[in-house]
């Protein structure tokens, strides 16, 4: 019963630390109930030692899965329950290779194995296809930018290994403790714990206080149509969307305006890429620009081609009943007077609703069950290099991120690198009503701000609309199913922060690291 307790306080206190309503500070010792449930089994005489550590750990991230990230059930029940399954398996996973290799090694190399190890999965998670990096821990700070500003040159896994620190020293100390039974090791432990937690905040606190937000910015209108995803999103023709979207803008237009910016897929009318330029949608919106020359628009919407040559057809294409191949693609667009509309294709999907994961493996065993968990029926196409849009002015240049893209921080830097000085987030947040989503959505944003020190245009369909600045600060937010437009002034940075070059650098260390203990672990010779 006492380890019982033990893995159900490991859970709430993950769940209890997370955002957008959470402390994070609960997490600094979120995992020592767990690594004491695993010392004790290890050092038992019970049989079974592996399951039940496998076992309570699951119970524990369980517990953590379904608090922070059970929204997902509005969206899709079977899509929900196969995350926080999973996901749980997963961690409980990791949680079990530890205990294998506690058995054979020392304390310290088990335990650097097991945060080399978390790190791995975490950046795993980035970037396998079933990616799910929404619980990855370096996450978990971003109600709290002004203590993570090093974020910059870390990145989450910065955050991430800090948590880990924090939760090994206070474990190892309650391991010395009940051995030695000394109020020194307490004292010296808490001023070591203590030191560890506000070291990095000082640092933080100084690097904030000393950042300067660029003096050079861009005013966007950001527009919150507010529709219904499940029914009048996709009953709304492009151009009846389009004087919508129109509307919502001219009451904010200014002479200095400079973007637009509307949500992801808000055209939802499928446009074949090729007859697009004499669509009447761009012909609706060519008219408007033509009275507001220096005005550029920034929009999602969807597109689709269709064609016979087989030697065109990728992993992503879908083939049509009638025997055609089609391409199917969440698309970002850029309109302005200077030239041809830029495109680019949102890379990073949603599992299940936009790719179908391992297709090759898991469509002879399943057929098409995934394709069908989010309402669509083709899987999306993506580019390989992230697009940056320039507008009428050339020193305008934006990052279209697109929705899901956002969670993902190297990912994000792909257009830092190519020339970005501002990032623009379009998404659809609607598919999960009033619940942490959305929430979670917007928060996650304000760590890419951070990383690359870009500040953020966000223009969310139901919600949350809003602009970050550079230090991670939300300055303006139009609310949660509500419809509407905001106006503000973004800024634009030119520098490249080292976490932009450098990228899951720390993550990179760990694999190598992981990899390297259990090899000594696994072939060292055993002494006599």
């Amino acid at each position: 019963m006492k380890r019982l307790l033990l893995a159900i306080a490991s859970g709430l206190l993950f769940a209890v630390g997370w955002p957008t309503y959470g402390f994070p500070l609960f997490l600094f010792f979120a995992f020592v109930p767990l690594l004491v449930i695993e010392y004790q089994l290890r050092l038992s005489h019970t049989r079974y030692k592996g399951l039940k550590v496998f076992g309570f750990a699951y119970l524990s991230f369980f517990i953590w899965n379904v608090c922070t990230t059970s929204w997902l059930w509005y969206a899709d029940p079977f899509g929900a329950s196969f995350a926080i399954l999973v996901n749980s398996l997963l961690m409980a996973t990791v949680f079990r290779m530890y205990h294998g290799i506690a058995k054979r090694s020392s304390q310290l190399r088990a335990l650097v194995f097991l945060v080399a190890l978390w790190l791995s999965f975490e950046k795993l998670h980035l970037g396998w296809e079933f990616s799910w990096p929404w619980l990855n821990l370096g996450n978990a700070f971003s109600e709290y930018t002004s203590l993570i500003q090093w974020y910059e040159y870390t990145g989450i896994f910065g955050g991430s290994l800090w948590i880990w620190l924090s939760n090994v020293l206070m474990y190892s100390a309650i391991l010395k403790y009940r051995k030695e039974r000394s109020n020194v090791v307490l004292r010296t432990t808490g001023l070591q714990w203590a030191g560890l937690l506000l070291t990095p905040i000082i640092i933080s606190l100084g690097i904030g206080y000393t950042h300067q937000l660029p003096e050079e910015s861009v005013e966007v209108v950001l527009l919150q149509p507010n529709i219904d995803p499940y029914s009048e999103k996709y009953n709304t023709s492009n151009v009846e969307m389009g004087q919508l979207l129109l509307d919502l803008a001219k009451p904010q237009l200014t002479d200095s305006t400079a973007f637009i910016i509307a949500p992801e897929t808000v055209f939802a009318e499928g446009v074949r890429l090729p007859q697009f330029k004499y669509s009447p949608v761009k012909t609706q919106l060519d008219g408007f620009i033509s009275e507001h020359p220096e005005l550029n628009i920034l929009t999602g919407i969807s597109f689709y081609d269709t064609f016979v040559d087989e030697s065109r057809v990728r992993s992503e294409t879908n083939k049509h009943p009638n025997g055609f191949w089609y391409d199917d693609y969440n698309s970002a667009l850029l309109l302005n007077a200077t030239k041809d509309y830029q495109k680019y294709d949102k890379s990073k999907l949603v599992v299940g609703v936009e790719n179908f994961p391992y297709q090759g493996i898991l469509q002879p065993i399943i057929g098409d069950a995934m394709i069908d968990l989010g309402g669509t029926v083709a899987m999306k196409t993506t580019q390989d290099e992230r697009s940056v849009f320039t507008g009428v002015d050339s020193n305008h240049r934006a990052a279209p991120i697109i929705c899901y893209e956002s969670v993902y921080g190297e990912f994000v830097t792909g257009y830092v690198r190519n020339g970005a000085n501002f990032l623009a987030i379009i998404t659809n947040d609607a598919w999960w009503n009033e619940t942490q989503g959305h929430k979670q959505h917007l928060s996650y944003a304000r760590l890419r701000a951070i990383e690359t020190r870009r500040a953020i245009a966000r223009s969310a369909n139901t919600g949350i609309s809003a602009i970050i600045n550079s230090k991670g600060e939300v300055i303006k937010r139009l609310g949660y199913n509500k419809k509407g437009a905001l106006r503000g002034d973004v800024g634009l940075n030119e520098g490249i922060t080292f976490y932009s070059i450098a990228g899951d650098y720390i993550a990179r260390i760990a694999m190598f690291v992981a990899l390297f203990v259990f090899l000594i672990v696994r072939f060292r010779k055993t002494r006599i």
